[in-house]
């Protein structure tokens, strides 16, 4: 059976860790590592994680719990270490706030990792998010959603899949480590780099088609916005070039004005 690796990077969270916890408790599907990477919190962080393992122990879902905390450099220097502990086949990057949508969201996801005879496991599996806010309430569908055909140029779009959307192999994962150069938009060139070594191999990047991640909008980028920014221009010209990337950004801010005005 397909397993998932869900990596909850944490530091200071309790007052958005629960929902998040709890979202992968609930889920039918049994074949679970969840990876709780906390920076030395000093709240009741470890404490509502640790009660979340013992519940899930009791439970007895199959889903195995493992709970590290030490001082880190950063959220990337952080899931760099969860890529370097990840056992499943597929990892995907459920931070505290975000959730799961459905009790049978994995299932949904398993069923898209299915290959066909002969084929080798997707690269990566992706699917659409909606927005929450901090008490986990619906606020909107994402604007940007991942077109049918994902390649890594469709990055140039912007960031089509949100990272909590974006499963990749463990083992090409792996071998990519998040970009510390960035602070809030390593996940951008992470995604693009994944996608581009999916294509390498020549495998597939699979449509789940449904929503698979609830986003809390009061996140790191959304805090940090012009930061991510210009962090993204940067990704997108190192993967682009400069012609395209400022071409791709010119129809950002007129797209922009036209959501404005609708």
């Amino acid at each position: 059976m397909i397993t998932f690796s869900i990596v909850t990077i944490t530091y200071n969270a309790q007052k958005v860790l629960q929902p998040t916890l709890n979202s992968v408790l609930q889920q039918d599907y049994p074949h679970i590592e969840h990876l709780i990477i906390d920076g030395a919190s000093t709240d009741d962080t470890l404490r509502i994680a640790e009660d979340y393992k013992k519940l899930s122990d009791e439970n007895d879902n199959g889903h195995e719990i493992k709970i590290t905390s030490e001082p880190d450099d950063g959220i990337y220097f952080a899931m760099n270490k969860a890529l370097n502990k990840a056992q499943g086949d597929y990892i995907v990057f459920l931070n505290a706030g975000d959730s799961l949508p459905e009790n049978d969201t994995l299932e949904h996801v398993m069923l898209a990792a299915e290959a066909g005879d002969g084929e080798d496991l997707p690269a990566v599996l992706f699917g659409n998010t909606d927005i929450i806010d901090a008490k986990g309430n619906f606020l909107y569908h994402r604007p940007l959603s991942p077109p049918e055909q994902l390649t890594w140029k469709s990055f140039r779009h912007g960031m089509l899949v949100c990272h909590q959307a974006f499963y990749a192999r463990t083992d090409i994962a792996r071998e990519i480590p998040f970009d510390t150069e960035y602070r809030y938009s390593a996940d951008v060139d992470w995604c693009i780099k994944i996608m581009k070594e999916g294509q390498r191999r020549h495998l597939l990047l699979r449509n789940i088609h449904a929503v698979v991640a609830n986003y809390m909008q009061e996140g790191q980028t959304t805090i940090h916005h012009k930061e991510s920014l210009k962090e993204r221009f940067k990704i997108m010209n190192r993967h682009y070039g400069m012609p395209v990337t400022l071409m791709f950004h010119l129809w950002f801010v007129i797209r922009k004005i036209i959501r404005r005005r609708a």
